[in-house]
C-alpha cells in the first residue's frame, strides 16, 4: 500500500512559479513510477508528467515542456513539480499518483494509488 499527499498549490499570477511536493507512505516507493496529472475545472483529468522509479527517465505534456520539471528524491520518498512561467490554462487541481507497474506511463489507468490532489490557480 501506498498513501500519497500532495502540497504546495495556490494562488499565482501568470509568470510565476510554484512547487509541488507529493510525500508517499510506505517502504517500496523506489519500485514506484510516479506521475503527476491535472484536472481543469470543466475538463478530464490530464496527464501532466512522469518519472521512472530511478529518476532517470521524464516524459511531459508538450503545453508544459520547458516550463516544468518532475523530479524525485527516493531518501525522502517524495516527488516534485516544478512549475515556472505558469499560464492561467494551467490552473486545475493537480494530483500525483503511482503504481509499481506502468506501461507507457501516460494514462490515469495506469496508476492505482493517487493522493487528494493540490489546487493551482494561475490569475492573468
Amino acid at each position: 500500500q501506498v498513501q500519497l499527499v500532495e502540497s504546495g498549490g495556490g494562488l499565482v499570477q501568470a509568470g510565476g512559479s510554484l512547487r509541488l511536493s507529493c510525500a508517499a507512505s510506505g517502504r517500496t516507493f523506489t519500485s514506484y513510477a510516479m506521475a503527476w496529472f491535472r484536472q481543469p475545472p470543466g475538463k478530464e483529468r490530464e496527464f501532466v508528467a512522469r518519472i521512472s522509479w530511478s529518476g532517470g527517465s521524464t516524459t511531459y505534456i508538450d503545453s508544459v515542456k520547458g516550463r516544468f520539471t518532475i523530479s524525485r528524491d527516493n531518501a525522502k520518498n517524495t516527488v516534485y513539480l516544478q512549475m515556472n512561467s505558469l499560464k492561467p490554462e494551467d490552473t486545475a487541481v493537480y494530483y500525483c499518483a503511482a503504481d509499481s507497474r506502468v506501461l507507457t506511463g501516460l494514462n490515469p489507468y495506469e496508476y492505482g494509488y493517487w493522493g487528494q490532489g493540490t489546487q493551482v490557480t494561475v490569475s492573468s
